[in-house]
């Protein structure tokens, strides 16, 4: 690009070479006459006025670099290949990328889920192995035994029940309500896997007189009526009934 200097640039080169011309000419004859050599030729004036252009502080034109920045050079694109390709391959440069990242996150994930794990399994192994602790299953095989889902007075609803004809219902109750009495009131150490038979054993070795006895004719009537599929007499249903709460609802471990 030219400017304002190319002017001052002519002016100082013309100014030099004049300067050089008229310094040639005014070179007074002292001696004798100035010999073919010594006098300043024109292809030497040519010279000093290339040299003079060559100088960069009096150039006319000047060349400035500058630096910038450039975005990476990406590949053109093939308009054969399907788009979802290259996301695909966008998909997998990014999780390489942030394999460290991900690594990580993984690896505090699984802390945590281990650090919960374990404070659950200490909670509960000290729930169980308290000394004078006990805390009864909420299932004994598939009945439920917990005390909110029976009945207030498990002796007359069971009595109801098998006076309109549901003799099933009525005894599982009566079996139910048993199981449930043992081990909130009694404090007898049933678990879900307890059998009749167990419960007969932990009845004869724990109890009194009175829940143990009441425990054996109801646990017999239950076998009987649902294992040997015999019809129990209404005469021992109604005592089973009318009984419950005084042998059961009040602790009598021996």
């Amino acid at each position: 690009m030219r400017s304002s200097g190319e002017a001052c640039g002519r002016l100082i080169a013309l100014a030099l070479a004049a300067g050089v011309t008229a310094l040639a000419i005014a070179v007074p004859v002292i001696a004798q006459p100035a010999t073919v050599a010594e006098r300043l030729t024109d292809a030497e004036t040519e010279r000093a006025l290339e040299r003079v252009k060559a100088d960069p502080n009096l150039a006319t034109e000047r060349t400035i670099k500058s630096l910038h920045w450039t975005g990476p050079h990406l590949p053109d694109r093939d308009p054969r290949r399907p788009a979802w390709l290259d996301w695909v391959a966008g998909l997998f440069g990014w999780v390489s990328q942030s394999a460290r990242v991900l690594m990580w996150v993984v690896l505090i994930g699984l802390a945590s889920w281990l650090a919960v794990y374990l404070a659950r399994l200490v909670g509960a192994r000290q729930i169980i192995g308290a000394p004078g602790e006990f805390v009864p299953p909420t299932h004994v095989r598939d009945l439920d035994i917990r005390p909110e889902t029976l009945p207030a007075e498990i002796g007359a609803a069971a009595r109801a029940l098998w006076d309109r004809g549901e003799h099933r219902a009525a005894m599982a109750l009566l079996y139910r309500g048993m199981l449930s009495r043992l081990a909130h009131v009694h404090r007898m150490p049933i678990r879900d896997s307890s059998t009749e038979g167990d419960c007969l054993s932990m009845a004869a070795r724990d109890l009194t007189q009175r829940p143990r006895d009441y425990t054996v004719l109801l646990v017999r009537a239950w076998q009987r009526f649902v294992y040997g599929g015999e019809d129990v007499e209404p005469s021992v249903v109604y005592a089973l009934c009318r009984d419950f709460a005084s042998a059961l609802d009040r602790r009598g471990t021996a």
